[in-house]
């Protein structure tokens, strides 16, 4: 029996495949679980249809979020913090102060997507990758300042350490 899948099957298929499969393992399990549909004319125009909205949507979105993140990449945040000796932090500059930051400048990001390895604990500049599509990561630059207003001594552009995806070490 042929079937169109409505969704991604582990060892199956992948959502808008036509497969042939036996007609037992559609009637009683694939159908009455809406994982799949009988695949006739009119099923495979309705999806390929829904198929190509899907993908324009995508392009829209894909589009929007490049200007979105070119916008992204020319924001510069600086945070005033107190330090003790040897210039050390009270505290830390983490994503959701980054994101508060950014939100109050009028540009809302997920604090998830900034992809920040470690909390920033020293003074300087730092360059802060915020991941918005899988394709799309933009640059901002934060930078570390005392609070009574005096200036490092030789801030540089450090690159934060790169993100790490703790689900996927887990494996």
């Amino acid at each position: 029996m042929k079937v169109i899948l409505q969704e991604n099957i582990d060892g199956l298929g992948y959502l808008g495949d036509v497969l042939d499969v036996a007609k037992g393992y559609a009637r009683n399990y694939l159908l009455p679980r809406k994982k799949a549909v009988v695949a006739n004319e009119r099923q495979e125009k309705m999806f390929e249809h829904l198929k190509r909205q899907v993908e324009r949507k995508a392009k829209e979105e894909l589009m929007a979020l490049t200007d979105f993140g070119k916008k992204l990449s020319g924001v510069s945040l600086t945070f005033e913090v107190q330090t003790g000796k040897d210039n050390k932090l009270f505290g830390s500059v983490t994503t959701k102060d980054i994101a508060e930051q950014l939100a109050a400048k009028g540009i809302e990001v997920d604090r998830r997507k900034i992809q920040l390895a470690q909390p920033i604990k020293e003074l300087g500049t730092f360059s802060v990758p915020v991941k918005l599509h899988r394709e799309i990561v933009s640059k901002i630059s934060v930078t570390v300042a005392k609070k009574d207003g005096e200036a490092v001594a030789a801030p540089e552009v450090v690159e934060s350490a790169p993100f790490v995806d703790q689900e996927s070490e887990a494996e």
